[in-house]
């Protein structure tokens, strides 16, 4: 469920990655994410998990492949083995998702501590979040 980042406060951003079919802070896992018409459509896509919203929900940022040079909404994470294709990929900082942990399909990848922290601090700066 797409949720606006403007309404939510003392979110705390950690790193907390743990390969144990749960969704953790600093993975990208695979789940349903809504278009933004909010039409009810939507596809399977990966999301980079930023926090914990409660015992069974987490906060993410979606991702896409497309290019987004210069958007102040987006920031370039690079490649990975989350895309088999190995091409670049952007988070946008400007959605936040809600994520239940059964919508997750699949867990795709830990995104290394130093991409991470950009994504991050981008977060915090942008929002007031704190960040462990």
């Amino acid at each position: 469920m797409r949720i606006d980042p403007d309404r939510i406060s003392g979110l705390r951003i950690d790193y907390a990655p743990d390969r144990d079919g749960a969704p953790d802070a600093g993975e990208i896992v695979w789940t349903w994410v809504p278009y933004e018409e909010g039409d009810g459509r939507g596809k399977d896509r990966p999301v980079l998990v930023i926090g914990r919203q409660s015992a069974d929900r987490v906060y993410a940022v979606r991702m896409t492949s497309k290019p987004h040079d210069r958007d102040r909404d987006y920031l370039s994470i690079g490649s990975g083995a989350w895309d088999s294709q190995g091409r670049e990929s952007w988070v946008d900082i400007e959605q936040l998702y809600s994520v239940h942990e059964t919508g997750l399909r699949r867990e795709a990848a830990v995104l290394d501590r130093s991409r991470y922290d950009r994504v991050r601090a981008a977060l915090a700066g942008r929002y007031g979040w704190a960040t462990a």
